[in-house]
């Protein structure tokens, strides 16, 4: 369904990405993981045309998508939840829910039960400000906003960034029930190794903006990676 390949991107004179190739397919979790400031975001932001590639090929469903606005890719089927989930707090759980109709046709402009039966908290405190949940449920309410939008690829970024444990096993379930419904790819950005390898059916690793390792769920669990993560 994805395929990136060489993907080069640069800020000004500084490059934050080199030769980056992925891959995501229906029912699988590809997992990019990486220490701080290694690029992990910066491919996001490449994957959603929120930053335009200097260099290599995205292609969504057999399309090169590199030219194709964030707005495009959306109405493509391809969703994001960013880094600090940037909810809108003065809006009611039910508004930011609803932001997510945006690329929707008018016929599919309601938010699924599905959502809620993942996260039940939305549904408790839909007339509640965004800004008045925790940082938990607000991560609840990004994730619930994308699924909103019906995505084939679904992009999450450090969903578990200082999030409570309690909920951080709520997001890894959603997630795993995500994929086992064989429609979507997900790839999921974490720091969080033991979160990562519990749902990774493949994985890439980043440093300095260079894949260095890569391979499957089993290599995953290697002490090579590990290490490279504890560096």
């Amino acid at each position: 369904m994805l395929t990136v390949e060489n993907l080069d991107l640069h800020y000004g004179a500084a490059q934050a990405l080199r030769k980056v190739s992925l891959a995501a397919q229906p029912g699988k979790v590809t997992c990019v993981i990486g220490r701080n400031g290694v690029g992990k975001t910066s491919l996001c932001r490449a994957l959603v045309g929120q930053q335009c590639a200097s260099a290599g090929r995205i292609t969504f469903d057999g399309r090169e998508i590199n030219a194709l606005s964030a707005s495009d890719r959306a109405r493509a089927g391809i969703a994001f939840v960013p880094q600090g989930r940037e909810i809108f707090p003065l809006l009611s759980v039910e508004e930011n829910l609803k932001t997510g109709f945006a690329p929707l046709k008018a016929g599919e402009r309601y938010i699924p039960a599905e959502i809620y039966d993942l996260f039940p908290v939305l549904k408790s405190m839909l007339g509640r400000r965004g800004g008045d949940l925790s940082g938990g449920q607000q991560q609840q309410l990004a994730i619930g906003r994308a699924l909103v939008m019906r995505p084939r690829l679904l992009i999450l970024d450090e969903p578990t960034e200082g999030i409570q444990p309690s909920i951080i096993k709520d997001i890894g379930r959603a997630i795993a029930h995500l994929r086992s419904l064989g429609g979507m790819a997900i790839v999921l950005v974490e720091q969080y190794f033991d979160f990562a390898r519990e749902l990774a059916d493949a994985f890439i690793l980043l440093e300095r903006g260079e894949v260095v390792m890569a391979g499957d769920h089993a290599r995953m669990g290697q002490d090579d990676v590990r290490q490279r993560l504890a560096l």
